[in-house]
């Protein structure tokens, strides 16, 4: 090197260059310090996490999951507090059908290993919320998911991206200050900040979270308890038998799950205080707005119940002792006796905190509180690319559907990787192509077995697309019926002539707190009245045309669906088995030939060659199997079955012994039989 360039180097123009190296390399590490951006995070290791974690291993995706504990299942190692679960785990229903039996099984979550079904780690009806802790930690072991254990992210937000599939990137910043990057968030946070109402002397309730179990604590008490839903009355369950009474306060009626058909209101496991209440045993209902009343407590700690304008109009201190209390004026007052115990059971809210106002996750409505606003297909209405799994994306079917528990949104969860599939990596949603003979059985074997139909009824639904000319279907299963009109942008595929929508409800009146669903003659048995059928069971929707965006949004009160070209009812079944031949399956292929003007039965071949002399449009099952030359075997497998059981004679091994025999040298001692064609060469020839 020469003296000119050893000057330049470590001259004042050299350390100028140095020191913009140094910094260029420290603007480097600061940039790559952010890791580069995963394809999907996954918040929360839960139930619905996990199922997402597995379909997205399955589909061989980037993606990881973020759980603030050392284990999945956090939320079961603490609730329900009495640690029973109202999930039901039936281990046996008589069937082998795995599909069919998941519709009893609320616990499993999805996969390809058997191993992993929860009738394996409990023998219990309603199993302990341990035993769900060790199956997530199984689940996850097994299938080795992708889970960050003990990171608990603390903020998202947006950082704004052209390269990036939806336009932007979430960041996540952990408790460490770590910083996560990905192209879809997904969120499976669930619900875990207690819901709490602000009223004069809230500081004196005890909460659901926190309030002990033993019921040695409440030994000749008298307890009020804030709320009616599953808590409220597990609560009560635990302490019913040593107290001196309980209340239980809340501003609406009582919802019976057995009423409502919805598995989040009260289950008959935990009502144990209607009978007490109804037997005239002390314990007692009560409603009443919380927000119109006031605890305030006496000299002696126990606690009295008044109304907040008493306290507002007298200006006082929260002392009983001091302000009028509502049995002064009324001395019939419901709640006149002093509490030893407040508990407040009021459920659970969706944690907003960590989410920056950039994602607009929660934009006001009904449910702005307690779920984040999304829209049918799960995605949040703020944020593309952001969306909510499992039971904070109940408020889309809430007291409707299952979606807020295991057994709905299992199949929720795998929708919306479905969708995903399509979107960013051009995977066409799952579908079966089968001839329009088969239709009538591909629709009973559906409504038979599928437990994603049966759970999520009304919300997710099996979709039916008919080819050109119907001569063949395409078989789509679990769509969001809600999505309807985008179906074709949603599932890749094509909607051009004419569809069917295989749906599950109840009677559009059978259903509410305040139905009598034990009503006597309330069972439908008979064919023409199947539209009256009270109890779940399937309906068939038929549309020439794809519906309108505006057509599902405005579509008839009460109705999944919009109004069709025409529908179906089968007739609800004490046994949830709709193959009765003549009060399910008949009715049901002869509404599916109405609607598509043709012959869906299954004819011999001596059928198929009358038809063919006699009418210039054969059935579909003439077409694709005697028109083909497949005669009544149908495939080459079939045919084989036939020749290996003796059923049929092998006509084609005959005729090569027959050409053997004919080509034999005139001197043979055998000679020719009468010439024996081949079945397939017969067909042709009619």
């Amino acid at each position: 090197m020469g003296l000119w360039a050893t000057a330049q180097l470590w001259g004042p123009p050299g350390l100028l260059l140095t020191l913009a190296l140094h910094l260029a390399l420290y603007l480097h590490s600061a940039q790559t310090s952010v890791p580069p951006p995963r394809d999907y995070c996954v918040l929360g290791a839960g139930p619905a996490g996990l199922q997402m974690a597995y379909f997205l291993q399955r589909a061989g995706r980037d993606y990881a999951v973020f759980e603030r504990a050392p284990q999945p299942g956090s939320f079961f190692t603490r609730y329900p507090r009495h640690r029973q679960l109202i999930s039901i785990n039936k281990r046996h229903t008589g069937k082998a059908n795995a599909e069919f039996n998941l519709r009893h099984d609320w616990n499993s979550l999805l996969s390809h290993d058997p191993r992993l079904l929860f009738r394996h780690y409990s023998r219990a009806y309603f199993p302990d919320a341990g035993d769900m802790v060790r199956y997530l930690g199984d689940f996850a072991q097994r299938l080795g998911l992708h889970v960050l254990y003990n990171t608990t992210i603390t903020h998202v937000t947006l950082h704004k991206a052209r390269q990036a599939w939806n336009g932007h990137y979430f960041l996540l910043t952990d408790q460490m200050g770590h910083t996560h990057q990905c192209s879809v968030l997904l969120v499976a946070t669930g619900l875990s900040v207690p819901n709490q109402v602000d009223f004069p002397g809230s500081e004196y309730v005890e909460g659901y979270e926190s309030v002990s179990v033993d019921p040695e604590d409440f030994e000749g008490q008298n307890v009020l308890i804030l709320g009616r839903g599953n808590s409220a009355f597990e609560t009560a369950e635990n302490i019913l038998g040593v107290t001196n009474f309980i209340h239980m306060l809340s501003r609406s009626r009582v919802r019976l799950s057995w009423a409502t058909h919805y598995v989040g209101d009260l289950r008959a496991i935990n009502n144990g205080l209607l009978d007490t209440y109804q037997l005239k045993s002390l314990d007692g209902l009560l409603e009443s707005d919380l927000t119109d009343l006031a605890i305030v407590k006496d000299r002696e700690g126990k606690f009295h119940v008044t109304l907040k304008f008493f306290l507002e109009e007298g200006n006082q201190s929260a002392n009983a002792d001091a302000i009028t209390l509502p049995q002064d004026d009324n001395d019939n007052f419901a709640m006149r006796v002093a509490y030893d115990r407040v508990i407040r059971c009021l459920g659970w809210n969706f944690n907003f905190s960590i989410f920056n106002k950039s994602l607009r996750l929660s934009s006001g409505g009904e449910f702005s509180k307690k779920y984040p606003l999304i829209k049918a297909s799960y995605e949040s209405k703020g944020s593309r690319g952001l969306f909510v799994l499992g039971t904070a994306s109940h408020s889309v079917d809430y007291r409707k559907s299952a979606g807020g528990f295991i057994h709905g949104f299992r199949y929720t969860v795998r929708a919306v990787h479905r969708l995903l599939e399509h979107r960013h990596h051009g995977v066409a949603w799952p579908s079966t192509e089968l001839p329009t003979s088969q239709l009538t059985s591909a629709i009973v074997r559906r409504v038979n077995e599928a437990s994603g139909l049966y759970q999520m009824f009304s919300v997710l639904a099996d979709v039916v697309l008919l080819k050109e000319n119907a001569t063949t279907f395409e078989y789509l299963e679990e769509f969001p019926v809600q999505m309807l009109a985008q179906l074709e942008t949603i599932t890749g595929r094509k909607a051009r002539h004419g569809l069917f929508v295989i749906n599950m409800e109840y009677g559009r009146n059978f259903s509410g707190p305040d139905k009598d669903v034990f009503f006597y003659d309330r069972s439908v048995g008979h064919t023409e009245d199947a539209w009256q059928s009270n109890f779940l069971h399937p309906v068939i929707y038929y549309y020439r045309h794809l519906p309108t965006e505006q057509e599902v949004r405005f579509r008839p009160a009460g109705w999944a669906l919009p109004r069709p070209t025409a529908i179906h009812h089968v007739v609800e079944d004490f046994l949830t088995d709709w193959t009765a031949p003549v009060g399910h399956i008949l009715p049901l292929r002869r509404f599916l030939e109405n609607c598509l003007d043709t012959d869906l039965r299954s004819f011999y071949a001596e059928s198929c060659f009358l038809f063919a002399l006699t009418h210039q449009k054969l059935p579909p099952f003439c077409q694709q199997g005697y028109l083909r030359a497949q005669g009544l075997m149908g495939t080459e497998s079939l045919r084989r079955h036939g020749l290996e059981s003796g059923l049929l004679r092998d006509y084609t091994t005959a005729d090569r012994r027959h050409e053997d025999r004919a080509h034999r040298p005139l001197g043979s001692s055998q000679a020719p039989g009468p010439p024996v064609r081949p079945l397939e060469s017969n067909k042709e020839e009619l």
